[in-house]
């Protein structure tokens, strides 16, 4: 009898069980979101079950459901962020194939943006904010414009549509009769939308636009994963009212001192709701302060009626809120915590990547900025709301290693991201560029890396291995020599004796020369054939850019004429003559002797996303006149070498003539001037590195030669007003001091040795 019981309780406990099991589970999923979005999570290796809990700090009523990091446990800080869709409605599906237009980007890949619209009645303009305006300004001054709608490949409305929140300011109505009225919307196709905010009071909710966006691609702040389509919408990050247009502050790390001992481990001080949506997390802080190494504090003190909504822990969060300065606590933390507000993004998140304290995320389901391209696992840390109690050992968990590596990782995206909204925007821009059929991908290297993908061209080549900046880190060698490119302005007459004859001959005699190529520039008519020094068999190719009334018949291999007044700059277009890597740029009247070439060329092997040369100049702040000047004075430093004896990478000259902005060529092209100050320029943008100056010489130039345009007095004066120019276009200075000299006498191999191979080079003076 006894037997018979066991075994009627056994089988009612595995009828149990079965039930629980087969018949349960779809009591565990299906409350929390609709079968179709259950499909798609599981089609897109989705979230499991036990993942698919409510925040058990607010009501479903007051904000969306946030969901869990998948795989991220305690210890585990560094775990990729999977998380779970928010329960709300999830836009139409649109992917690039359905809802974009490609013919129009297959020449071209142009940005139109339409003309403000007409006074209203009482001869107001529709308001526009000084963000929006400087988004428009940014892409209006940059080379993805135009003018001609029938040439475009996007769209961006003139139509401010940052703030879409209807108690704002700044928040601009009848918007849908607007997009009615646009000649070219046709439901928002390759039209791209740019927001910040969106939603209102109580909810904030973040599909509210005030309008059907359609068919446009959406570049917003603060994106869930719900709304998010991916591979079309593009997450940008909050920025405030106040974020320049161009450059910005660099990051605020100095130095890479390890281990980087900071005052407080863990840092956060803002504001916090008493209620409504986000106020969960920011109200649960004050647990975790303890005024020692974890400093979190919060003040309610905002809004007109905060003192009728307080509760009765505010006047004593306030006086610790009192007692410390954010700046300070920025720059004394090891880690930031970024919790979500009334939105799913902060400002706390990039004002965190720029002070380099690595940012703790606590906003469930926020999709970062441009994730689909950068990885944040280098530069941030998930944490989750529902278990904000692990955070203090979450942080505590991650080595001193791995603090180093993640924060320098913040330096490298705010510099080439993230610090201006011109790079924001730029950056959404090659971002849905590389979604067109047709263009090259970058690599994630490229993208994770210095200098980045906005100054690494798809286009030059067919491996990014090829780049200046990525030689030496993927331990591949500069391929082939070098081709010598000559300079021609003056033109004087060419005989043994003349500067241009000789500099040919020391040319030939080189060791690494590939090839020859010489830009005639001058008014003068191309010297004939017989003219030229023999080459020994280095190939000469002489090229006219329009400065010459005839071309001499087999002056060289290849003769070309431009049409038009040359500018100075076609020195450095991307000639196809130029296949070697490396480019030595001379003047006509350099007198450098064959040593120094074959050494320069040494030294610029080991540093080839550099320029690497013989004459030095500098720059400096001049306080009486609030204006960066210009000398060509010994000093105990230089910044800029110039290219008219110099090695660099001929991916600069690619990047010279596509990448860099309209106005510094125009400004180069009206003072015939300053070309040389604005590749050095252009390279310190890239490298965030000085110029490299090789052996003592000091003078370059055969002062023999005739009429010259540096004997010009304006001459200085110009360069002078060009480095202001150019520093106001990049919106910063981008020049950097250095103190090296590289000599034979101290390089590399034993110093006997190098003092027999490059015995000229004593011979020289300064």
């Amino acid at each position: 009898m006894q037997a018979k019981k066991r075994y009627i309780l056994v089988f009612v406990s595995c009828a149990f069980l079965a039930y629980a099991y087969f018949g349960g589970y779809r009591l565990k999923v299906s409350p929390l979101r609709p079968r179709r979005a259950q499909h798609e999570s599981a089609k897109d290796g989705g979230v499991q079950p036990h993942e698919q809990l409510p925040s058990f700090l607010g009501s479903p009523d007051l904000q969306e459901l946030r969901l869990l990091p998948r795989n991220l446990t305690k210890g585990s800080a560094d775990s990729p962020r999977q998380p779970q869709p928010q329960a709300l409605p999830r836009k139409p599906d649109c992917r690039m194939e359905t809802c974009f237009d490609f013919t129009r980007c297959y020449d071209r890949f142009l940005v139109y943006i339409y003309p403000p619209e007409p006074l209203n009645s009482l001869g107001a303009a529709p308001p526009t904010s000084a963000n929006y305006q400087k988004i428009l300004t940014a892409i209006q001054e940059s080379r993805y414009h135009t003018t001609d709608p029938s040439a475009a490949c996007l769209f961006v409305l003139g139509i401010d549509t940052l703030d879409r929140d209807s108690l704002s300011e700044d928040y601009v109505r009848n918007v849908p009769s607007r997009l009615a009225r646009l000649p070219h919307w046709n439901n928002g196709r390759n039209h791209i939308i740019f927001n910040l905010y969106s939603g209102t009071w109580p909810d904030y909710a973040e599909n509210s636009l005030g309008f059907d966006a359609g068919e446009a691609i959406l570049a917003k702040a603060s994106m869930g994963v719900l709304q998010l389509r991916p591979g079309f919408d593009v997450s940008i990050p909050l920025f405030h009212k106040q974020f320049p247009l161009r450059a910005g502050a660099t990051g605020s790390v100095q130095s890479n001192n390890f281990p980087a001992n900071k005052k407080y481990l863990l840092a956060f001080k803002g504001k916090r709701y008493v209620h409504g949506i986000g106020s969960e997390t920011r109200n649960s802080l004050f647990h975790l302060h303890n005024g020692r190494d974890m400093v979190l504090v919060t003040t309610c003190r905002h809004g007109k009626s905060w003192r009728e909504l307080q509760d009765n822990r505010c006047d004593e969060d306030n006086r610790e809120y009192d007692r410390y300065d954010y700046e300070t606590l920025l720059q004394n933390s090891t880690f930031c915590l970024v919790p979500r507000g009334r939105r799913l993004g902060s400002f706390r998140f990039l004002e965190a990547l720029q002070a380099g304290c690595i940012p703790v995320l606590l906003s469930n389901a926020w999709v970062l900025p441009f994730e689909s391209k950068i990885d944040w696992k280098q530069a941030a840390i998930w944490a989750d709301e529902r278990l904000l109690l692990q955070v203090p050992d979450i942080v505590r968990s991650i080595s001193a290693e791995r603090i180093f590596s993640l924060r320098q990782q913040t330096q490298v995206l705010w510099e080439r991201y993230f610090g201006s909204i011109e790079k924001i925007v730029f950056t959404t821009f090659e971002i849905i560029r590389e979604r067109l059929p047709d263009y090259p991908v970058r690599s994630s290297l490229v993208w994770n890396s210095s200098p980045g993908a906005l100054l690494t061209l798809p286009t030059f080549a067919d491996s990014s291995r090829y780049m200046p900046f990525l030689l030496n880190s993927m331990g591949a060698e500069p391929r082939h020599n070098y081709t010598a490119v000559i300079y021609v302005q003056i033109g004087a007459a060419l005989g043994p004796n003349a500067a241009l004859y000789k500099l040919v001959r020391t040319i030939t005699k080189s060791q690494f020369v590939e090839r020859i190529l010489v830009l005639w520039a001058a008014d003068r008519p191309l010297p004939l054939k017989k003219r030229w020094p023999p080459t020994n068999h280095i190939p000469l190719h002489v090229i006219s850019l329009g400065g010459s009334t005839r071309s001499s018949p087999g002056a060289g291999p290849t003769s070309q004429t431009t049409e038009g007044r040359p500018s100075i700059s076609q020195r450095f277009l991307p000639y196809e003559e130029i296949q070697t890597d490396a480019v030595l740029s001379l003047d006509e009247d350099a007198i450098l002797n064959t040593d120094e070439l074959d050494f320069a060329y040494t030294v610029w092997r080991d540093f080839p996303e550099r320029i690497v040369g013989y004459p030095a100049r500098a720059h400096f702040w001049d306080d009486s006149k609030n204006a960066w000047g210009y000398t060509s004075k010994w000093t105990n430093y230089y910044s800029i070498v110039l290219t008219g004896a110099a090695f660099y990478h001929r991916y600069y000259n690619y990047l010279y003539t596509n990448w860099l902005s309209l106005l510094l060529l125009k400004t180069v092209q009206q003072s015939s001037n300053c070309e040389d100050i604005l590749m050095n320029l252009l390279v310190s943008h890239v490298t965030r590195k000085p110029p490299i100056k090789v052996t003592q010489r000091k003078g370059y130039k055969d002062r023999e030669t005739g009429r010259s345009p540096w004997n010009d007095p304006d001459h200085f004066i110009q360069r002078q007003s060009c480095l202001n120019t150019f520093a106001a276009v990049f919106g910063y200075m981008p020049l950097i001091r250095s103190n090296l000299r590289m000599d034979p006498m101290l390089y590399r191999d034993p110093v006997s040795n190098l003092r027999k191979k490059y015995r000229q080079i004593e011979l020289v003076g300064s």
